[in-house]
């Protein structure tokens, strides 16, 4: 039986309502239908296809109550911060000088990175919990602003890096 595709990743944190307000205002996804489990937690979709079992699992991490958290996915310790043994999650994108704005106003640092061979320009970020995400835009989002814009300069945009 292959893999088909990715279902979702889960993220533990202290902070839920942090976390899911990062993933609604910079990354565009939208709280849907979550089974009422015993913990804290949040089901994050994109597209508003709820069929898809929501591609972001916020856990809320409740010191003063484990007892749910533990019964179901087991006693794991939090990480102070990051990825643990997963290093990034990237996702497929548009709109490259749209999301520099929006990283910019948020006060979200970024890096960038180009991949010509593979036609890719790329932006990592971090989410409130220390988990870096890899957003792959077409590169020539890049080039066509150089383009349209003599006077662009990477740098002026990337404030965040």
């Amino acid at each position: 039986m292959p893999v088909s595709k990715l279902a979702h990743y889960s993220i533990r944190t202290m902070d839920l309502e942090q976390s899911c307000r990062f993933y609604e205002r910079i990354l565009g996804f939208k709280r849907g239908y979550r089974p009422p489990f015993d913990f804290p937690g949040a089901w994050l979709y994109k597209g508003g296809d709820e069929a898809d079992f929501g591609t972001v699992h916020i856990i809320g991490v409740d010191p003063d109550n484990p007892a749910g958290l533990t019964a179901y996915l087991g006693d794991k310790a939090l990480p102070a911060t990051g990825t643990g043994t997963v290093d990034h999650i990237a996702f497929l994108a548009t709109g490259v000088e749209d999301m520099w704005k929006t990283l910019q106003a948020e006060g979200v640092a970024w890096r960038d990175r180009t991949v010509p061979s593979l036609g890719l320009h790329q932006v990592f970020i971090e989410d409130p919990s220390g988990v870096t995400i890899e957003l792959n835009f077409p590169a020539e989002e890049v080039t066509g602003l150089a383009e349209a814009h003599p006077a662009f300069d990477r740098a002026s945009i990337n404030a965040g890096e």
